[in-house]
């Protein structure tokens, strides 16, 4: 076997997991690529805010309540997303787990920080201003998936990162950790996505240029919510592929041979 390559089972029905044959592609540079798109997407949203939103305060004001689109956009998009890929990185497939997990769980709980900071920003501008709060479909589904986000790190702190959590206890909950870390990812991007829609529809009537004729501000905003759900199905996408995955202790992959190790 030729020096620093890796000796693995040969690929087969039985040890080939489904999807082997998706489109190769190295993880680091694709990692690469997903941040520099993450932020594309914190920029675009900041300025948005900026240019045509009259920038930002802390106040009660319009001013306050941007803080709230970039606040949920890094937090429940873009750091959410790179907490999610944390265990794709290949340094983290060798030696110890717990400083992975610290990783995984510090970036979402920054995320979860960020949040709700973005609540605190929309709630104090509403009740400033007198509006209602939680009457449309928007509020409803952010606040949602910001209460199963908090749901979702709670029992993944006390199942993976508490000493004293029984093994089996973590084998039982991994795969729900794992299918709901993808749910709130994906209702993330769809509060984004009609909250962004929702504003253009609240701000772009009454002397402005109205929506359907399509403004600049429209035309901006517009891709910043193709940008936000690009970067979220990328993630997706990363999580749902099978040779980017941490080889399990009792997998075929966690048990390679380097080559100078055997004859």
């Amino acid at each position: 076997v030729i020096r620093g390559e890796v000796q693995r089972v040969p690929c087969s029905p039985r040890h080939c997991p489904a999807g082997a044959g998706m489109l190769e592609l190295p993880f680091l540079p694709f990692c690469a690529l997903l941040g520099g798109l993450g932020a594309v997407c914190v920029a675009f949203v900041s300025a948005w805010c900026q240019r045509w939103r009259g920038g930002f305060a802390w106040d009660g004001s319009a001013q306050m309540f941007n803080w709230h689109p970039v606040l949920m956009v890094t937090g429940m998009v873009v750091l959410y997303g790179a907490a999610a890929l944390v265990y794709r990185l290949p340094f983290s497939w060798s030696g110890p787990k717990f400083p992975w997990k610290v990783l995984h769980g510090t970036l979402a709980l920054v995320a979860f920080g960020l949040a709700v900071l973005g609540l605190v920003a929309v709630f104090s501008f509403h009740n400033a201003q007198g509006t209602p709060n939680m009457y449309s479909l928007h509020s409803w589904l952010g606040l949602a998936t910001v209460l199963l986000f908090s749901c979702q790190w709670l029992a993944g702190f006390v199942s993976f990162l508490l000493p004293w959590a029984p093994a089996w206890l973590r084998a039982l909950y991994k795969p729900v950790h794992v299918f709901f870390g993808s749910t709130i990812l994906t209702l993330a991007m769809v509060s984004c996505v009609s909250g962004i829609n929702e504003k253009l529809f609240f701000s772009l009537k009454n002397g402005t240029t109205a929506y359907s004729q399509l403004p600049s501000e429209a035309v901006f905003a517009n891709t910043l919510g193709l940008l936000i759900l690009l970067f979220g199905v990328l993630v997706l996408w990363a999580l749902a592929r099978p040779d980017w995955k941490r080889p399990e202790p009792d997998s075929v992959d966690a048990h390679q041979v380097p080559a100078g190790a055997s004859s």
